[in-house]
């Protein structure tokens, strides 16, 4: 939707000046056959993929998007700060409000927040919001997807208030003090009245069980129109410590009184917690040795694709933590700030890694904006501030990584600076240098060596593994892009996922590691290109769903007993064949019986055991032995055909907030209820009381569509080796049932519900189709009264006045007639059918004029004014006349179009919109 080419002198006059943003900006754009969205969206993810288009995007093509919304405000809100906030952007975004430019912003990975004071209109004004996203350029080498894709927030706060990530805590424990911590806390305040504000700062923090710890309180005066910083410090003689095993939260709460009233609060939960990164002993977390169990992720999800729900990160971490890993690398960008809250609250470290080396303004701005984000978080373990960049061994990588982490020390003194880096950690001049923890990505063989060369220096696995398979497949085929899922095959530069973890495990010095990856994303589909979307790196699939790798992990990093048999027990067709079992343990060796028959014994190595029984079907039990004591048994079945499906939420209630979703499992079933393994079955989903967000099943070269029906209540999908995912919400539907049924031909079909409870996030209304009126021009006053109809000269812009609606001004007894004349096309409806002009307030004796014919006349007092506007295509010109020295004289001397002007289609008695 490009905008108009500017070929004259009045459109190149307007096109410069405040207010008047033209095309999709423009106030008065006629958007109504837009499609309507919730966000977070992610509108890559609906393009259908093309072979010529960029396979790092997954073959999504990307390129520019608008979004509109209209909203009023509340006019109590006049006077505070007032910030809009979207939280994530693919990629680059251009911000009108109300037809003026409001802020311009690169980067899909971190917020970009618009001081919104200059631009609102509040009350019965709207103000429309226009995003030009243009994501024809990428930041990575990853599926990016392009749009509004993270949420995007009003914050009001009154006008003595905390600042935008202003309270800032750094807990440390008390030297000398057994158990004791001390807690530092500071708000950053701001006062935007005209006086100077004498304010109390209260500071108060709660136990993880809601008891009152501790308590402080300071005073001081903020000058006008300005701000000052606020610190406090709270004791706790012994809280519980915060750690991935126990994530233990305390809340701090912090209020700012004036005269005593609450103007301004903010909470936060903190985790008390110390890390520090040794180059004897590794990582040591709350003083005690803890080598890093991680992963490394991109952020998009099976249906969704890069807009996730805020329950989805939930659900992702919940999943790790069932595979035993206690660390996530964001690679290689920015979390979402719902990611951090889940991390602290489910107990999970992070790697909070930056985009892009650079000092340039707006790269140094994505990085303050990523430690701020995270720096009052107990999860965030470090800052990573690059990936294998090929300026890492030279001058000016050097420059840039010495003025990225002073910007960072500046904001968060407290946490270590890593890199991930790639090779070449001896050459002068390095970065690596320059690092609190140096990362390595891969290159093993240079581990020991440069920790010979310097022991002083804190080592992490930064990033490892790279190993390959598809889901649940038993053997591979590279013609049809598949490759097993036993843990067999890793690309040239890593390791499988038992020999990646045997080399950490035998270095305590190395902090631990981050294996590449725990889930499947879109785009890098190495080895293979075209169909392949998604890549095959994942110790879980796209929907979460387990590989081999994650079993095999849980073996190799959980002290309790592991044991699983993978893929299945379900091999039609190869009866009195050899078949491959892969069987996850962390014993010393595993056998397996038959139906009550021993047909192979093996020993465990780095996590797994291999072996090749002859199939039969029957139940197959496999049995884990160590120092010949038999430590745990598992058991699987052959399944028969599939006769039902069955679909099984992740959880059974959920609230009535888009960003609150749950997965749903869908799998079919034999006549036993056994989960069928192989099955590739074709399916279709209705919902009631819900809406469908997208589908998935984890299969890499997915060529079917993950996005449901338009209305989404609907979509259809395949099963992939026995599994697929639906992503599900209940907006709109607060207080009742979700209803979802799956069904498939010649299957019995499948129900689930959840319940669905009110939202507990506001949102600000959507105000109905109207076309604002905005661009206004004023005659000279006259003594005369002119004839309503008339047309300026072509590129005369001084004869009359620019104005927009909610301006007054006084009569003049010398010049009593007043003319303002706008000239629009109306949006289609109300060319078709007509539609309801209306004036929120008119102030004085006025005629409204349309294409030269009075259609009404205002000659009493009240402030608004509606007339029929009838149907007609093309331009239409548009004349109120003010006779200022009028019968009107009760309502003052001022006179003016005191409020907005909006046209909108005509309703029928039932409130129903009229259609042709």
């Amino acid at each position: 939707m490009p905008f108009a080419a500017l070929t004259d002198h009045e459109a190149a006059y307007a096109h410069a000046k405040a207010g008047n943003a033209s095309g999709a900006a423009a106030e008065d754009f006629d958007d109504s056959a837009w499609a309507s969205v919730s966000l977070p969206h992610d509108f890559a993810l609906a393009q259908a993929p093309d072979p010529h288009a960029n396979p790092d995007q997954a073959y999504r093509p990307r390129g520019p998007g608008w979004y509109r919304r209209s909203f009023r405000l509340d006019p109590a809100w006049q006077g505070g700060a007032l910030t809009l906030v979207f939280d994530g952007i693919a990629t680059n975004a251009t911000v009108w409000l109300n037809g003026t430019l409001a802020a311009r912003h690169f980067g899909g990975y971190t917020a970009l927040a618009i001081d919104l004071a200059p631009f609102p209109r509040f009350g019965e004004e709207p103000n429309v919001l226009a995003v030009q996203v243009d994501a024809s350029d990428s930041e990575g080498w990853w599926y990016e997807g392009a749009g509004l894709y993270r949420g995007v927030w009003i914050e009001h706060r009154p006008p003595v208030h905390i600042v935008r990530h202003g309270l800032v805590t750094r807990p440390v424990p008390l030297a000398g003090e057994a158990g004791a911590w001390t807690i530092p806390v500071t708000l950053d305040l701001a006062n935007t009245t005209a006086s100077p504000a004498d304010v109390t700062v209260e500071a108060r923090l709660l136990a993880p069980d809601g008891t009152p710890l501790a308590a402080a309180r300071t005073a001081l005066t903020l000058p006008a129109q300005d701000g000052a910083l606020a610190s406090l410090t709270l004791a706790v003689p012994a809280p519980r410590l915060w750690s991935p095993e126990d994530p233990a939260l305390h809340r701090l709460e912090t209020r700012v009184l004036v005269a005593g009233v609450e103007s301004d609060r903010e909470d936060c939960a903190i985790g008390l917690r110390t890390l520090r990164f040794t180059a004897d002993r590794g990582l040591l977390l709350n003083g005690q040795p803890y080598p890093l169990k991680g992963v490394c992720a991109h952020q998009d999800h099976a249906g969704v694709g890069v807009a996730v729900p805020a329950s989805l990160w939930d659900y992702r971490l919940r999943r790790l933590k069932a595979m035993g890993a206690n660390a996530l690398r964001t690679a290689h960008h920015a979390p979402a700030p719902e990611l951090l809250d889940a991390a602290d609250r489910l107990g999970m470290l992070v790697l909070a890694e930056n985009r892009t080396l650079s000092a340039a303004p707006d790269a140094l701005d994505a990085l303050a904006e990523l430690v701020r984000l995270g720096r009052n978080h107990a999860c965030v373990l470090a800052w990573s501030l690059c990936n294998e960049e090929s300026i890492q061994a030279s001058a000016i990588g050097v420059a840039l990584v010495r003025r990225m982490k002073a910007l960072v020390r500046r904001l968060d003194p407290t946490r270590a600076v890593t890199a991930a880096l790639n090779g070449a950690m001896e050459a002068q001049p390095n970065i690596a240098d320059e690092l609190d923890v140096v990362g390595f990505n891969y290159g093993r063989a240079a581990i020991d060596p440069y920790h010979a060369a310097h022991p002083d220096r804190p080592l992490l696995s930064s990033e490892d593994t790279s190993a390959l398979m598809t889901r649940g497949a038993p053997t591979s085929d590279a013609a049809a892009h598949v490759i097993a899922d036993d843990d067999s095959m890793a690309v040239a530069w890593g390791q499988t996922h038992g020999a990646a973890w045997a080399f950490l495990a035998q270095r305590p010095w190395l902090a631990g590691g981050f294996l590449w990856t725990g889930f499947d994303y879109r785009g890098e589909a190495t080895p293979f290109g075209w169909p392949s979307q998604s890549s095959f790196f994942g110790a879980m699939d796209l929907c979460g769903f387990a590989k081999s790798a994650f079993h095999i992990r849980r073996a190799l990093w959980l002290a309790e007993p592991v044991l699983t048999i993978w893929p299945h027990w379900t091999f039609p067709g190869q009866e009195g064949q050899p078949v491959s079992i892969l069987v996850a343990s962390n014993a010393q060796s595993v056998s397996l019986h038959l139906d009550g028959q021993e047909i192979a014994r093996a020993p465990v190595h780095e996590g797994a055991a291999r072996l090749r029984p002859v199939y039969a079907p029957g139940r197959l039990v496999a049995r884990a032995w160590r120092d010949g004591a038999l430590v745990a048994e598992s058991a699987c079945e052959t399944a028969g055909p599939a006769v039902a499906l069955r679909l099984l939420p992740d959880r059974t209630r959920i609230t009535a907030d888009r960003d609150d979703a749950v997965p749903v499992t869908v799998m079919a079933v034999d006549a036993q209820g056994r989960a069928v393994p192989i099955a590739q079955t074709g399916f279709a989903l209705a919902i009631t009381g819900g809406r469908i967000l997208g589908v998935g099943n984890g299969d890499p070269n997915l060529a079917l569509s993950e996005a449901p029906a338009s209305d989404g209540r609907s979509a259809a999908l395949a099963l992939f080796n026995g599994l697929a995912q639906v992503i599900v919400c209940g907006e709109g539907a607060a207080g009742n049932t979700l209803e979802l049924v799956a069904r498939a031909a010649n299957l019995a079909p499948a129900h689930c519900a959840v319940q669905v409870d009110p939202p507990r996030i506001a949102t600000l209304p959507a105000i109905p189709p109207a076309q604002s009126l905005t661009e206004w021009r004023q005659a000279p006053a006259s003594a005369q009264r002119p004839v309503p109809g008339q047309k300026l000269a072509e590129g005369d812009m001084n004869s009359w006045a620019w104005t927009k609606p909610g301006a007054t001004q006084p009569s003049d007894p010398a010049a009593r007639w007043v003319l303002l004349h706008v000239s629009f096309t109306p949006r289609r409806a109300v060319a078709t059918a007509g539609g309801t002009l209306r004036f929120a307030s008119l102030a004085g004796r006025a005629e409204i004029w349309l294409d030269g014919a009075r259609i009404a006349v205002k000659d009493d007092p009240a402030p608004a004014r509606c007339a029929s506007f009838p149907p007609g295509t093309g331009e239409r010109q548009l004349d109120v006349l003010f006779d200022t020295l009028g019968t009107l004289s009760q309502t003052g001397t001022r006179f003016g179009i005191a409020g907005t002007v909006s046209l909108a289609p005509t309703v029928s008695a039932n409130g129903s919109r009229i259609r042709s």
